[in-house]
């Protein structure tokens, strides 16, 4: 994922979950705001108790970027993916399907 496509500053993250709306599915909490650019910037958390070690947090976050990556997200959102309790554990493809329920519920998947 490219640099211009990721949240990166606190103060990013800080206003989409103040100002955001949130869409939760059985495995993530979907938050995301309007940008008004014209690609959608994408920020995953995973919480200490999820994952003790750092290196399973940061396996979640991999697998989560690269299935964000390949979905049809309509562009000028600020997106943050919050993990919950089930996907240290799930398939990549519960994990797609989770991420692609709750993006859709959200409204924010192109229709083909």
């Amino acid at each position: 994922m490219k640099r211009a496509e990721r949240l990166r500053k606190g103060r990013e993250f800080d206003t989409a979950y103040a100002k955001g709306t949130v869409v939760s599915g059985p495995l993530l909490v979907v938050r995301f705001l309007p940008n008004g650019l014209d690609n959608t910037r994408w920020g995953f958390a995973v919480g200490k108790r999820l994952a003790r070690h750092a290196t399973d947090r940061n396996r979640a976050r991999r697998r989560l970027r690269e299935i964000a990556r390949t979905l049809p997200v309509r562009p000028g959102y600020d997106v943050i993916v919050t993990v919950r309790n089930g996907l240290p554990g799930a398939t990549s493809a519960r994990i797609r399907s989770a991420l692609a329920d709750t993006l859709a519920k959200a409204g924010l998947l192109e229709t083909a």
